[in-house]
């Protein structure tokens, strides 16, 4: 669990990526939750098949695609994001980049779930 100070310093530094993104990717984040945790529930990785002792789960996305929608979703569960604080740290130092960096590659990641871009085309744009 992290502290207050670095729960604070992430936060304001989130604020700081999310007012550098193009307007209309800040427009979107206005429609669509962006939640933010220290990290992932055990239920979570649970659902998703991830073992927290091996794997970094630093955001997801949940909802559908707008590429994938129908008219049939009205009744589905509204779209959200989530980023979580203590994989985006870790995977930052692990890989020697700063936290900033890696949490704008992670927002952008899950921004592009969310507008139908699937793993291989994120890490084709250098959001894997």
């Amino acid at each position: 669990m992290l502290g207050d100070a670095r729960r604070n310093n992430f936060d304001e530094a989130l604020d700081q990526v999310i007012a550098e993104l193009p307007e209309n990717l800040r427009a979107l984040l206005e429609k669509v939750p962006l939640i933010v945790e220290d990290e992932p529930s055990q239920e979570l990785a649970d659902e998703l098949g991830v073992d927290r002792r091996t794997t970094e789960l630093c955001g997801l996305h949940s909802g559908v695609p707008l590429t994938q929608r129908s008219v049939q979703d009205s009744t589905r569960l509204p779209d959200r994001m989530m980023l979580f604080r203590g994989p985006i740290e870790r995977v930052a130092r692990h890989r020697h980049e700063s936290r900033n960096r890696q949490m704008r590659t992670t927002l952008l990641h899950e921004i592009g779930h969310h507008f139908g871009l699937d793993e291989e085309d994120l890490s084709q744009l250098g959001y894997a």
